[in-house]
Formats: structure tokens, sequence, C-alpha cells
């Protein structure tokens, strides 16, 4: 009975043990943005933690292990389970020291769990199993508990629950382990009132924290977006958070503000207009991302479009912008409209199956933050696009600010021109984020700038567009590489020119 109840306290310790690396990694994303170097940081420092952990393991007498094992389960539940909704409340109120707790937590998470494995098999040890049969099984039940929570993660309990509820479940867990381990083993400790005592009040303290956990972080979030939060979910693609303050409504992507009702017109109509009005004949159109429906409302202007296909990864997100009133009122019911198709697909591996070309392609993607984002900015990707464009069909790609990200902006620019594209740089002023930039592409060297618009426009006239085509010097050009795969040249430039600017 006893070694049963081992076996599965090392299933549900691996579990929670995989679980708080993962959560301290998404969290990471959500909040600071999903770089290569931040997960790979984050994920090297959990194990060298773990390392250590283990080597503490060792000072631990043998009279003394189950009891430490019980200690360690309770101290991993609180820490653990708490963590995230802390993070949430540090980086609310005090965003610079994030990074500093965000490790420091995974230090002592990391530790600790590092100590857990090495105690079950001192205790199976004690026992006298077998020595062979007792690696066996307990190896055999940690990388089972690590694969099941690494399905279920992103599956289920993070779009279901949330990173705090899921950080506070697994504390539980891990709480809970503690207190049947004591049960089990009651007449081998010594302190069994006085550990009982302390395993409730922490299954106590979890369960209210998971209780009130959505309150406190609505209120985290409150406090680090400003604007009344009207709107949150956390998808296995990003966290959506809606803020509204008056007239202003704002779209927030893991933190990233995407954008503000009141200046939205201003970069929509310069991403759909000018490429509209150069090609009369686009009537079947490609949208990739652009789940808000924005863009497909700036097209639906035009009585000539027949079709509309919208690619975009999160359902969440475009069933949002399909079904909330106020939403839908801002984008005039586009996603609803009869010519508008909407599919929730990877952009890059959706055109790898399509076959269908189209008049125009707009590519309406987040930044390139981190690789998974930059492939799709990428030669390969272009290429991709160029093979679905028609002969006299035009691209426009959404390429972040040529003045706060320079060296991205062109990289974008170099890119197109490495899959074989003329291009045609362009920017726009939009209140809220600055100077934004967009590039205009296409296989034939044939573009006129529009001197009038066949729809009715907020922000575009001749005027305005003559501008949005020239760059003053301070956004001249720099020196920069095409992004290829092999080398995702782009993110490290968006990295380096966001962080001088945050300097």
């Amino acid at each position: 009975m006893s070694n049963r109840v081992l076996i599965i306290s090392v299933f549900i310790v691996a579990s929670c043990g995989l679980a708080y690396e993962l959560i301290a990694s998404a969290l990471s994303s959500y909040l600071l943005g999903d770089s290569i170097l931040q997960f790979s940081s984050i994920i090297g420092c959990y194990l060298f933690a773990m390392g250590i952990g283990s080597h503490l393991s060792k000072y631990v007498k043998d009279k003394d292990v189950l009891a430490r094992f019980i200690d360690i389960e309770l101290l991993v539940g609180l820490i653990g389970g708490i963590s995230a909704l802390f993070l949430f409340v540090v980086f609310a109120w005090a965003a610079a020291p994030f990074r500093t707790v965000l490790y420091a937590l995974v230090l002592i998470i990391g530790t600790l769990v590092g100590m857990e494995i090495p105690l079950v098999m001192r205790i199976f040890h004690l026992k006298e199993a077998d020595f062979k049969e007792l690696v066996s099984k307990v190896l055999t039940f940690d990388y089972l508990g690590a694969l099941a929570v690494s399905l279920l993660f992103p599956l289920v309990l993070a779009p279901q629950l949330g990173m705090s509820r899921t950080a506070l479940l697994f504390g539980l867990l891990n709480a809970l382990v503690a207190l049947v381990t004591l049960h089990i083993f009651r007449k081998e400790l010594t302190r069994f009132y006085l550990q009982q005592i302390r395993a409730l009040m922490v299954i106590f303290a979890l369960t209210i924290a998971f209780s009130f956990s959505n309150k406190v972080t609505t209120w985290s979030e409150q406090a680090f977006f400003g604007d009344p939060i009207t709107y949150t979910a956390s998808t296995p693609y990003q966290r959506i958070v809606l803020t509204t303050w008056k007239d202003d409504t704002r779209l927030f992507l893991n933190g990233n503000l995407q954008f503000s009702s009141r200046d939205e017109h201003r970069y929509h109509e310069a991403l759909v207009l000018p490429a509209m009005q150069a090609a009369p004949f686009a009537k079947n159109i490609l949208l990739l991302g652009a789940g808000d429906g924005l863009a497909a409302r700036e097209l639906l202007k035009y009585p000539r479009v027949e079709k509309i296909t919208l690619v975009d990864l999160d359902p969440a997100m475009t069933q949002l912008f399909r079904t909330s009133a106020a939403l839908t009122k801002l984008n005039e019911n586009a996603l609803n409209n009869p010519k508008v198709q909407v599919i929730n697909a990877d952009a890059g591996k959706w055109l790898e199956e399509a076959t269908e070309v189209y008049d125009l392609i707009i590519i309406d993607l987040p930044d390139p933050s981190n690789f998974a984002l930059g492939k799709l900015y990428s030669v390969p990707m272009y290429s991709q696009v160029s093979r679905h464009l028609s002969e006299n069909g035009y691209v426009v790609v959404q390429s972040t600010s040529p003045y706060f990200a320079p060296h991205a902006y062109w990289c974008v620019v170099e890119t197109l021109k490495a899959a074989g594209f003329y291009t045609w740089p362009y920017h726009a002023y939009v209140p809220s984020f600055g100077e934004w930039g967009f590039v205009l592409a296409s296989k034939h060297n044939r573009f006129s700038l529009p001197k009038k618009y066949d729809v009715p426009t907020r922000f575009l006239n001749e005027y305005t567009t003559q501008l949005m085509f020239e760059f003053p010097p301070d956004m001249n050009p720099p020196k920069v590489e095409p992004n290829y795969l092999n080398t995702q040249s782009l993110v490290h430039y968006f990295e380096q020119d966001w962080q001088n600017t945050i300097r």
C-alpha cells in the first residue's frame, strides 16, 4: 500500500514540477514577449536549480527523509501555487524588478523540486525495495507525469483555468500528496500532528487563493492597463484583454497594444486602401492575421470585392470579434459578412496546403517578437505568398515601426526583395503607436500613388498618401540582412531596436 502511494506521488510531483516550469515560461511569454532567450534561460535556470536540489538532498539524514519529503511538498505547493498570482501582482505594480522576482522564484521552486525524486528513491530504498525495480518504477512514473502535464497544460489547463489557477491547482496537488503521505506513514513520523496542521493550513490558503485568484488577476491587470478591463481570456496562443474608457476601446494581446478604436482607422486605411486603389481588378483577397475584422471592414467598402479569405490562428479571437456587440459595431460586422470566409489555422502551414491564387494578399500579423512569428516574415514565407499571388497582384505587409525599430522594418523590406518582389515602403502616424510601417510589394514594377480614393476615408487623401511614401532623414534605411529561417535575423533586429528604444 505505502509503495503504491509513493509511486502515485512520483507521478503527481513530476506533473507539478513540469507545470511550474511551463507556467514560468508562459508568463515570461505573456508579460515580457516570447523570445527564445527568455524561454531557454528559464528552462536552463530551472534545470540548474533542480541539480542544486538533487545535490542538497544528500544532506537529509535517513531518519528524517520521510518528514523532509512532506515538508518539501508543502513548500513546493505553497510557493509554486502562488507563484503565478504573485508574478502578476509584481508585474502590475512594480514592473522593473519583475525579472529578478521571476528568476528568484524559478530558482527556489526548481531547487525544491530537485529534492523530491531523490528523497522518494531513498524512502523506497529504506524499505528495502529492489534497486533495479526502484529506479525503473520511479523514472517511469516521473516521465509519465511530465508527459501528462505537457499535454494538458496547453490544451486544457491554461485555456480553461488561466495561469494563476493552474499554478494553484498544482500547488494543491503537492499539498495533498503531503497530506496523504502523512496519513499513510503516520506511525513512522514523530511530529505527525504538527505536520498535519501545516498541511491543512497550506491547503486552506491555496483553496482561498484559488477562489479569489481571478479577482486578484483582474485587479493586477487593471493596474497595469489603466483603463477599465471589459474582457479577458487566456487561449492556447495568447492572453486577450480588452479595455474601454469613454469612447476608446483597446485590444491587448500578451500585454501589447493592437489597436485603439480612436485611431485604428489610420492604421487600417493605410494598410488596405493604397493597394486596393492600385489594383482595381482585385476581387479575390487573402488576409493573413487581421482576426479583429478591421482590415476586412476596409476591404468591404469596395463593392467589387467578391471574396475575402481570412486566416487567423486563434479561434477565440475571431469568435470574439464576430459576437461582441461593441466589437461588431467597430468592424461593421465584417466577420459575419457572407463574402468573408474565416479559417482558423497557422498562416504559414495553411499557405503550404492552399492552391488558390489571389489578386491581393494583406499580411497583418503580430510583430516578429519571437522565432515562431519571425518565420512568417521570412524569405520562404514570402516565396509561398508569391505562389498564391496573381501576376498583376499586390502584397501588403505590416512591418513594425520604421522609427522605433528601423533595422526590423528595413529587414522586412529586404526580405521581400530577396523573395523576388519589387517593394514600395511607406509609413503612417498612428497616435497610439507613433510612426508605423508598411510595405507594398508585387511581382512587377508598376505602382503609382493614388490621387483619390473610390471609398469614403477619414485619414487618407492625395496629400497624406504622398507623405506616407516619403521618409525623412531620421528614418533612412540602415544596412540589414534579409530574414532567412536558419538565421532569423529579423527577430534579433526587432529585439535590439526595441531595447534601444526603451533605454
